[in-house]
């Protein structure tokens, strides 16, 4: 994907997010923060708590966060399966490009909107199996 299509393709998986939100919101999983870090940089008013079960990637992350100076994301390690939020936490809850590797997707769905708040935002994208040859061969 080119940089134009890279651009877009960010925009329109970050839609669900206002230029003003002030909210909190939940990452997961965060990666190494690439896509998400500098949106981060613009939402000033934001709680952003950000998991993942890669320590690895996580840490990638975390340097991008401190690189930016962003001083309202945390960071923690942990399964989507068993999210360590209370019920109704959260206002939005972000996910881009991950729920394809999470082996257990039932579990995954019913803790992510355990933790969100009715009437709270989830936003994301998805690979889908059979649709691009190019993603198949990462989707479990």
């Amino acid at each position: 994907m080119d940089q134009e299509k890279n651009t877009r393709y960010l925009y329109r998986a970050i839609s669900g997010i206002s230029e003003d939100f002030s909210g909190r919101l939940l990452e997961v999983p965060v990666g190494t923060g690439v896509l998400t870090m500098p949106v981060y940089k613009t939402l000033h008013n934001a709680d952003i708590t950000c998991l993942d079960y890669s320590i690895d990637m996580m840490e990638k992350a975390q340097h991008r966060a401190k690189g930016l100076e962003l001083n309202n994301v945390k960071f923690m390690h942990g399964d989507v399966r068993k999210l360590p939020f209370t019920d109704e936490n959260f206002d939005l809850v972000l996910s881009l490009n991950g729920f394809h590797a999470f082996p257990d997707k039932e579990s995954t769905y019913s803790e992510t909107f355990r933790v969100l708040k009715f009437g709270g935002i989830f936003c994301g994208c998805f690979y889908i199996q059979s649709e691009n040859r190019r993603t198949d061969w990462f989707i479990d």
